[in-house]
């Protein structure tokens, strides 16, 4: 896909962490950014530069509408809050395949760690068996065995697969904005949901906007089924993202437990806790994905420095004094070309 012409790219999820964190990096690449939304005058406020388009990716019609004249669609869009997954996930990703087989467009998808089960760990490829325990998982599984079949049949797809999200616009689902930390307050306790000695993979959002956005640089030498994982932050025992947050605050906030108690007994009234449960196993064995792969086409994966990653989310959740907020508008849109 040349970027030697003005290139539409459709983005479902445009509001959300992931899907705005994509969209902005390619927006500074040049792309031309057209956001559906459910409420586009309001979308429109918060990010101007996008067009931002009226309608619902849950109605085939509108995403085919949306998708006019693009040759990439980033499907980054979820269900808020864990909510409904099974009735709305596998349709809006059939719209996308459907629009974009139409208009010739290659998919684009932000992937997790929730395709392995326990008999994939501790170090699953992109090759490795996929038996989730988990309905999300099975969900991610047959959402990306749509995708395989849908690049049989001519609609090219990128998934990029990386461990829990951080980082500015990763709100609501996040493990760090809703487990370790409370937004909006300083830092008392750091609640940290991992055991010592098992580690864990974090991935910052920009960095997996850059990532993806890279490997949209080189689509067209990509084959038309490509499948990536990133390494990210990994903390080895467990216990190094919480004390980089008490670093990074100033040491003063101390390190608890994550109250695991609780969440059964609120899961079969609380869909959230309920998600949580069923995933829990990833923070009582290790998993790291390996980025081999990602490595040998990009040279190296996009890592900006621990401490100044958390240090933007934090800023960006409104857990640092207020000299420190305007760090996270910085970290939004920073390319980490120099990093290691």
């Amino acid at each position: 896909m040349s970027r030697d012409m003005k290139t539409t790219v459709l983005v479902l999820g445009a509001t959300g962490g992931i899907g705005g964190a994509v969209a902005r990096k390619l927006l500074a690449r040049g792309w031309c950014i057209r956001a559906l939304n459910r409420d586009a005058a309001k979308a429109s406020r918060s990010e101007p530069a996008f067009d931002w388009v009226q309608g619902d990716a849950m109605n085939a019609g509108d995403v085919l509408r949306a998708a006019e004249g693009v040759g990439l669609i980033v499907h980054a869009v979820n269900p808020p809050g864990y909510r409904d997954w099974e009735t709305l996930v596998l349709p809006m990703l059939d719209n996308t395949i459907a629009a974009a087989r139409a208009v010739g467009a290659r998919i684009v998808l932000p992937g997790n760690v929730y395709n392995f089960g326990p008999d994939a760990l501790p170090a699953p490829t992109e090759e490795s068996p996929q038996h989730p325990l988990t309905k999300k998982g099975a969900i991610r599984v047959e959402m990306e065995k749509r995708l395989e079949a849908a690049s049989q049949a001519g609609a090219s797809a990128i998934i990029v697969r990386a461990g829990d999200f951080f980082g500015p616009g990763a709100t609501g689902n996040s493990w760090f904005s809703s487990g370790l930390v409370t937004p909006g307050k300083p830092l008392g306790t750091i609640k940290s949901p991992g055991q010592r000695g098992v580690g864990h993979q974090w991935t910052y959002l920009p960095d997996m906007a850059e990532t993806i956005a890279r490997l949209i640089d080189r689509a067209d030498r990509l084959p038309p089924f490509a499948v990536y994982h990133m390494d990210g932050f990994w903390d080895a025992d467990g216990m190094q993202m919480a004390e980089t947050i008490k670093r990074v605050a100033g040491g003063k906030a101390k390190i608890g437990r994550f109250p695991w108690w609780i969440v059964p007994l609120a899961a079969p009234f609380i869909p959230m806790m309920r998600e949580i449960n069923e995933m829990r196993y990833l923070w009582k064995m290790p998993l790291r994905m390996r980025n081999d792969k990602l490595v040998a086409e990009l040279g190296k994966e996009p890592q900006t420095p621990i401490d100044e990653a958390v240090r933007a989310s934090l800023a960006a959740l409104g857990c640092l004094p207020e000299p420190h907020r305007d760090v996270a508008a910085a970290f939004i849109g920073h390319s980490p070309e120099n990093a290691g």
